[in-house]
């Protein structure tokens, strides 16, 4: 850190405080790094330093990476976005809906329709996850599906479980945060006929260049885990909330996460999210053709699903549209920074420990915000762990005053 490098200054005091172990961060536009930097601790007992190739756990930042490549397939006319998923998972042909989300899962009434490839891609699937509902439903999830990220159930059973829960809403009707992009990975690993991860390093990883963004990462380079205690101090964490990722991923383990479960380092996702604001290429590597791209970045939700869309029962999208695997910025003047925030046509999708990252196609724009900062949801309510939200927002603010 140098008086040079206000952003990493600004990282250094929320270190000192105690609000994050560490964070990495990068600022590209028009064509160049403005800024990268790496402060605080990838062992926070051991003092050793992040480095700018540090990988970290990024959440939820994996689904606009598998929500591409559906959106790959959908080009080359293997999939189709109104195509029932039922083709590739008989599974769910005959799925029921419950009529109250956390009532007696034998309270159901038959579908309207099937659920579409695009349900899955727009989380308006009528699925859900296990940790933000309560009752019945919330059990029966954990029970099919083991760990949001390290699940010791196969594949095939895991989809198989799936379609015997009812959905909580009629596919289409409304946006519900959910296990449809964990789902939509397999289905594309079903398709291509080999595991996903496979997959995505022949299609996308290797294309790019990302060598170092798999869904484990080696031991003595990943960034610890790190939440808070009852005090809100700091503290290493060696299993995410309801196990949903082990201290040590098994070898073999088979299932994946197409929706949460990818590691990843600066540079490799920059490589990933410079297709946003290069129309699907980066360096001569084209991925998608513009339009294709622009169908996954265009909002899709009605603005009475806009509305009626919360996670943690606050609103999501005031200021953003969804498209598919992404939000999209439709209001600048209210976007949220902690979202995504630029101009119109600006996209990003969080992770839930400290990932943050948007891509400007208004100003050519790519940032990057990597840190582990997991707490769990009775400590986000005593205001335990929000020291990394604050710490986004200023980084947004110190990243678009950069000059190129």
């Amino acid at each position: 850190m140098t008086a040079l490098d206000p952003i990493s200054a600004m990282l250094d005091a929320y270190v000192d405080l105690g609000e994050i172990a560490g964070a990495a961060t990068l600022v590209w536009r028009g064509g160049k790094v403005l800024q990268t930097g790496c402060v605080g601790w990838r062992d926070l007992e051991a003092r050793i330093p992040l480095e700018r190739d540090t990988p970290f756990r990024i959440a939820s930042m994996s689904k606009p990476v598998t929500s591409l490549l559906a959106m790959m397939l959908v080009e080359e006319g293997r999939i189709g976005l109104d195509e029932p998923i039922s083709r590739w998972a008989p599974e769910f042909e005959q799925m029921h809906v419950l009529r109250k989300p956390d009532g007696p899962l034998d309270e159901t009434d038959p579908a309207d329709r099937q659920i579409t490839f695009d349900d899955l891609l727009t989380h308006r699937s009528g699925l859900t996850y296990a940790g933000v509902l309560s009752g019945p439903l919330s059990d029966a999830y954990q029970q099919a599906l083991g760990g949001d990220i390290d699940s010791p159930v196969a594949p095939d059973d895991w989809i198989a479980g799936l379609a015997a829960l009812p959905l909580i809403a009629q596919p289409g009707a409304s946006f519900n945060y959910s296990n449809s992009t964990d789902l939509l990975g397999l289905l594309l690993a079903r398709i291509e006929g080999a595991p996903l991860e496979e997959v995505l390093r022949r299609r996308i990883f290797d294309p790019l260049g990302m060598n170092d963004t798999s869904f484990d990462a080696p031991r003595d380079r990943r960034a610890g885990m790190y939440g808070f205690d009852s005090a809100g101090e700091l503290m290493l964490r060696t299993t995410g909330p309801q196990n949903s990722f082990l201290p040590e991923r098994p070898k073999a383990m088979s299932y994946v996460s197409g929706g949460q479960g990818l590691w990843s380092t600066l540079d490799d996702y920059l490589a990933f999210a410079r297709l946003f604001v290069g129309g699907g290429e980066v360096d001569g590597v084209r991925l998608v053709k513009p339009e294709t791209l622009a169908q996954m970045t265009a909002n899709q939700l009605t603005d009475d699903q806009r509305g009626r869309a919360e996670m943690l029962g606050m609103p999501v999208f005031d200021a953003h549209g969804f498209g598919r695997g992404l939000a999209v910025v439709m209001d600048p003047e209210r976007a949220a920074a902690t979202r995504c925030k630029g101009g119109i046509g600006t996209v990003g999708w969080p992770g839930a420990y400290g990932g943050w990252w948007q891509a400007d196609p208004t100003d050519g724009s790519v940032m990057i915000f990597l840190a582990h900062n997991l707490f769990e949801l009775e400590q986000l309510e005593m205001g335990i762990g929000l020291g990394v939200y604050g710490a986004i927002v200023e980084f947004h603010g110190l990243a678009t005053k950069l000059k190129a």
